[in-house]
């Protein structure tokens, strides 16, 4: 038998009790499966629209945001603003934490919409809000600019040309990126 046969049998022999001592003390192995398609969720870092064409419709492929998921987050942020801005919640609590009050606020706001009032913003209910959404054109910096339309007041939101990110303004006018891993509003 040859040198390299041997080596190889040796090489195979070797790789099943190390990949079992790696699963032993908690590392895990990922096998690459088939890419998300084009226009899902599909995990990105921030609320997420095309390039090109009107924002009044990136909102139906949205990610989860609730007490288990994106909790601390300026995406969580974005939502309580939503929910100000249709007089669900009062302006200390837009904090970007999904908290008790968030809830339920967002239960009111889903059944008031004839959603399913689980108290998650999913799928079904940023793509209702986003039917709230205007969109004012793009500008020679590279944005396109719009707003919530709230029952009780509009706010403004942007989103990138060039990279399809969302951004949206606070009150007092702070630009904040919806981001889904990280939080800066308070």
């Amino acid at each position: 038998m040859s040198s390299s046969k041997v080596l190889n049998r040796l090489l195979r022999r070797a790789a099943v009790p190390v990949i079992a001592s790696g699963l032993a003390f908690g590392m895990s192995v990922t096998l690459a499966g088939p890419a998300a398609a084009s226009g899902s969720y599909s995990g990105r870092a921030y609320i997420y629209g095309p390039v090109a064409g009107t924002m009044t419709d990136d909102w139906t492929d949205e990610g989860v945001v609730n007490v288990a998921t994106h909790r601390s987050s300026n995406v969580t942020c974005l939502w309580q603003t939503i929910l100000m801005a249709d007089g669900y919640l009062s302006a200390s609590g837009v904090d970007g934490i999904f908290g008790d009050q968030t809830h339920a606020a967002t239960v009111k706001w889903q059944r008031d919409r004839g959603l399913v009032a689980d108290g998650s913003a999913g799928r079904d209910t940023w793509t209702k809000a986003g039917t709230k959404l205007t969109d004012n054109g793009s500008d020679s910096d590279g944005y396109r600019y719009g707003g919530y339309n709230g029952t009780k007041f509009w706010f403004a939101v942007r989103r990138s040309n060039s990279t399809g990110n969302w951004g949206f303004y606070e009150e007092g006018g702070i630009l904040r990126s919806a981001a889904y891993n990280s939080r800066t509003c308070s």
